[in-house]
């Protein structure tokens, strides 16, 4: 019985050292479901992907994003066949807001979407924009709202920078 006992114990640290052990790092390419948010001068910085946007409506958005120090600061946008250089734009909500020299061309970062607007209108061209198999749940979009602070008009109002 003795010897029994002197072999479960070593079987028992290994299982609860296997318990304590850190999750295996993602593969290369592999998105978060759930993106980092840090907080920069009052902005927040979402760790997002570049990538084919795939938006409401069949409208599809190219991003590609250019990071210093982990952080976002501008993108190159494509849309209906041109593309537009877009640089961050401080926004009083602290949501990622990029806008083109030209102010044509507004890209708005939210954790669960994308949403691109007229930069003179500040009308939807593209909501709902998603890199392919990452549109949350609805349960995950709340999520998103709540961490974030904002849901339904104070959303729309501060995707347009007010």
């Amino acid at each position: 019985m003795n010897h029994v006992s002197l072999l479960t114990l070593p079987a028992l640290c290994l299982a609860l050292a296997a318990c304590s052990s850190p999750p295996p790092a993602p593969e290369a390419g592999v998105l978060d479901p759930a993106p980092q948010i840090s907080h920069r001068n009052g902005q927040l910085d979402l760790a997002l992907a570049s990538g084919n946007y795939n938006c409401e409506l069949g409208k599809s958005v190219k991003i590609e994003r250019e990071y210093r120090e982990k952080v976002n600061y501008s993108i190159l946008l494509g849309w209906n066949g041109k593309n537009y250089q877009l640089e961050r734009d401080p926004s009083s909500s602290g949501l990622p807001r990029f806008k083109d020299k030209a102010g044509k061309m507004i890209w708005v970062d939210l954790p669960w979407k994308g949403l691109l607007l007229d930069g003179k209108t500040s009308k939807p061209l593209a909501n709902d924009c998603h890199l392919p198999g990452t549109a949350p749940q609805p349960a995950e979009r709340r999520a998103g709202q709540l961490a974030v602070g904002l849901s339904g008009p104070d959303l729309i109002s501060a995707a347009r920078g007010r």
